[in-house]
């Protein structure tokens, strides 16, 4: 009996990521004439009504689409079987991806999909990123100098989506077959750099300044987050928790001595930008504080979808003062720093 089709896509590299996703969609809907897309987070909706989705047909159009993302979430053993029975039932017109940051999810889950429908996107290494930047921009009809690849790649996330985010935005201020400088690069990208979950976590992660120093400028970075449309305290959670999750990995893997470098590739932390930020990170927070970081991170976003919009803002100043000063525990009260 033919499997339904699912795909379980992980890995860091959101980009080829992304791209692997669009060509899959693309074909279910040039296969059964049209498909009803749906994207959900696994930590924001119940399982089982993502099953009883794929279940039944849509009402509009031929084939569903759903791509369920943070899939390593999915632990519940009843949530867990439930999935795994619709993977492994007859073939259907509907199609699942599932997808995670991080390199693997449930063991049941992965045994389900096929082989040739998985894949762990990783990031580029080292040696391919430099290519990558050039390459985009010659695509695109500008030229690049290696100094601008250099600090483009010291200020941008190491996934191609990112880069490609950052680098897009210079074919908005030049006119094309313009040399991108180093000096364009830190007019263009420093001055109007977009702040998120991930250097809201480099900022307080930053061993080279003090405590109130980190807590300044955590709280300043996020209010401009806070004045963007992708300010939902939620997904501001889930990216820190990602990265904090990165962090006790970090830990454990230099818990009995340093590392080999394969071990650290295969764990994520292949490019010389991450080591260092988590190197820095790593003497800011314990491994126990780590874990009581995760613990905080984990009440705060239950209380927020308990208690609405309302004291959203309260909660994240007091998450982020938690974990800066009193390294992720509780806060009971204020001290005076």
């Amino acid at each position: 009996m033919a499997q339904a089709e699912a795909y379980l896509f992980t890995g860091p590299e959101t980009g080829e990521k992304n791209e692997a996703i669009a060509r899959i969609r693309e074909a279910a809907r040039k296969k059964s004439g049209g498909t009803e897309e749906y994207t959900y987070y696994a930590s924001d909706v119940r399982i089982e009504d993502v099953v009883s989705q794929l279940q039944n047909a849509s009402l509009f159009t031929p084939a569903l689409f759903v791509t369920l993302r943070s899939a390593e979430q999915i632990k519940l053993k009843s949530d867990i079987e439930l999935l795994v029975s619709w993977i492994k039932s007859a073939s259907s017109a509907n199609t699942l991806v599932l997808t995670s940051e991080e390199n693997s999810v449930d063991k049941k889950i992965e045994a389900a999909i096929l082989p040739d429908h998985k894949k762990i996107f990783w990031e580029l290494f080292e040696n391919q990123k430099p290519q990558w930047v050039e390459q985009f921009f010659r695509k695109n009809g500008f030229s690049v100098s290696s100094e601008a690849v250099s600090r483009i790649l010291e200020m941008a996330e190491n996934n191609t989506e990112t880069l490609r985010a950052e680098c897009s935005r210079f074919f908005y201020c030049f006119e094309k077959e313009h040399v991108i400088s180093a000096d364009d690069v830190e007019k263009i990208l420093s001055h109007n750099r977009e702040e998120n979950a991930f250097t809201l976590f480099d900022s307080m992660a930053d061993c080279t300044k003090t405590e109130l120093q980190r807590l300044e400028n955590a709280l300043a970075i996020l209010q401009k987050i806070r004045a963007t449309k992708e300010s939902g305290g939620t997904a501001l959670i889930a990216g820190l928790a990602y990265s904090f999750r990165q962090l006790r990995l970090w830990h454990s893997l230099h818990a009995q001595g340093s590392p080999s470098d394969l071990q650290l590739k295969t764990s994520g932390f292949s490019s010389r930008k991450s080591r260092e930020k988590y190197t820095k990170a790593a003497k800011t927070w314990t491994a126990g504080a780590v874990h009581s970081i995760l613990a905080l991170l984990s009440a705060t976003d239950i209380s927020i979808r308990e208690t609405g919009s309302a004291l959203e803002e309260t909660y994240l100043c007091m998450l982020i003062y938690s974990i800066v000063i009193k390294k992720g525990l509780f806060c009971a009260e204020y001290v005076q720093v």
